[in-house]
């Protein structure tokens, strides 16, 4: 077993491959593509928590909207867009700074309007939440 340092990014994971001026506070990002899903991570720090030391729960819900989204998006070839619908997120632990954090998807259902996902959000691979959410089918413009 490797030591994990506050530097260290696990294996397979590369520098997020889409910048979005809504995550570029929180960079570096980080994401590792299979088949079928996107899983995004980042190394947690100060910027990442709220008043009380704790990561933000805010945090968690867009890193996981953003995952399911691409998962969605790569579980169909990146044919389309996707835009959220509804998006439910279940606090289950807390994470702590140091740690890594990682959005860990599955895409439930693709159809031709709507793409179902889910994901589970993971500190040093302790489950600390649960997402779902459901995504609209949007043309791609131009």
């Amino acid at each position: 077993m490797t030591e994990m340092t506050a530097d260290t990014v696990p294996a397979g994971f590369e520098p997020h491959f889409r910048k979005s001026p809504f995550t570029d506070p929180w960079e570096p990002l980080y994401s590792k593509r299979t088949d079928k899903a996107v899983t995004m991570g980042l190394r947690l720090a100060k910027p990442h928590t709220n008043a009380r030391g704790l990561i933000h729960g805010g945090l968690i819900a867009s890193l996981a909207d953003n995952a399911m989204g691409y998962s969605c998006a790569q579980a169909t070839g990146w044919a389309t867009s996707f835009v959220t619908i509804s998006l439910a997120v279940d606090y289950v632990g807390s994470a702590a700074i140091g740690q890594w954090l990682a959005v860990e998807c599955e895409v439930i259902k693709t159809g031709s309007t709507i793409c179902f996902a889910q994901a589970l959000i993971k500190a040093d691979d302790a489950v600390i939440a649960r997402a779902n959410g459901t995504f609209r089918v949007v043309p791609k413009k131009g």
